[in-house]
């Protein structure tokens, strides 16, 4: 049988696959849930420093080869994660607590919580593209860079950055940068693509609501832009920063390899695929569904 498990920045996980800071990891039963599943680990939805009921609904569409949601971080606020984090840990399999913030002051205070309540790692999400007036932090090198300071130093478990997807070299490599000017343990990759359009042609309409219909993309239809910023980064770090890929259909996540282009060995031919240099595979859009 083949041994899907790996190592993140000294975390060793039973799987290489687990859940998306997204999709049925909001509330303590989906935690748990996820905690008594197959899943690799345990990952939070992104949390705020206040509650959050996220965006109106409709906010989730599904479609042929993907999907638009502008769900805008519902979730439980991270005094609820720092109090449940220990006791999802009985699971025996590693708990990341996804880090979001609604301006750069809310990082550290999150942060600090949370590190105190001791998950096995901390992603910080610098890439939420579905708050109205919010523009993603991560499409901003001089403010991604003031925020990974102020908490880098208040993080004692491995780091990690939830980064948007880059269209442009130019940008892998500004953003490659900063990130090696601050000790950050791994990176994953990518958040959705934001602001897309899906219309109904019967009614005429957009599928969602929040923000005139415009909604992050996710799923198979995103999967290239996914494998090239895999790629990128892969190749600035010279493989030497883990890389959790996210957002790529359930049908090519055994696709896995961690060097370069490749399979899994005994893999079905039917699910081959490159990977680029991920070290894991996380699931959203087929998550959800």
């Amino acid at each position: 049988m083949t041994d899907l498990s790996t190592t993140i920045a000294g975390v060793r996980f039973p799987s290489c696959f687990m859940n998306a800071a997204g999709a049925l990891c909001v509330t303590r039963d989906e935690l748990v849930a996820l905690g008594q599943s197959e899943s690799g680990a345990i990952v939070t939805k992104s949390m705020t420093v206040e509650p959050r009921q996220g965006n109106p609904e409709p906010r989730y569409y599904g479609f042929p080869g993907g999907s638009i949601n502008s769900m805008g971080l519902p979730n439980l606020g991270y005094r609820a994660y720092a109090e449940l984090i220990p006791d999802l840990k009985r699971f025996g399999k590693p708990v990341i607590a996804s880090v979001a913030g609604l301006c750069e002051d809310d990082f550290p205070t999150i942060a600090a919580a949370i590190n105190a309540a001791q998950p096995d790692l901390i992603e910080v999400n610098l890439s939420c593209p579905n708050i109205p007036g919010k523009p993603q932090i991560g499409y901003d090198p001089d403010t991604s860079e003031r925020v990974i300071k102020r908490v880098r130093s208040l993080i004692t478990v491995p780091m990690g950055l939830k980064l948007p997807p880059y269209f442009d070299p130019a940008h892998h490599e500004v953003m490659g940068k900063v990130i090696g000017r601050h000790g950050v343990d791994f990176l994953n990759m990518i958040n959705s693509v934001g602001n897309g359009l899906v219309v109904d042609p019967e009614r005429e309409a957009v599928v969602i609501k929040p923000k005139g219909g415009f909604g992050g993309l996710g799923g198979r239809i995103i999967k290239p832009v996914a494998l090239a910023n895999v790629r990128a980064f892969y190749k600035l770090f010279q493989g030497k920063i883990p890389i959790i890929g996210t957002r790529l259909p359930y049908r090519s996540a055994p696709c896995w390899w961690r060097r370069g282009w490749g399979r899994l060995p005994g893999s079905k031919p039917s699910w081959r695929g490159c990977w680029n240099g991920r070290d894991i595979v996380r699931w959203r859009t087929a998550w959800g569904q």
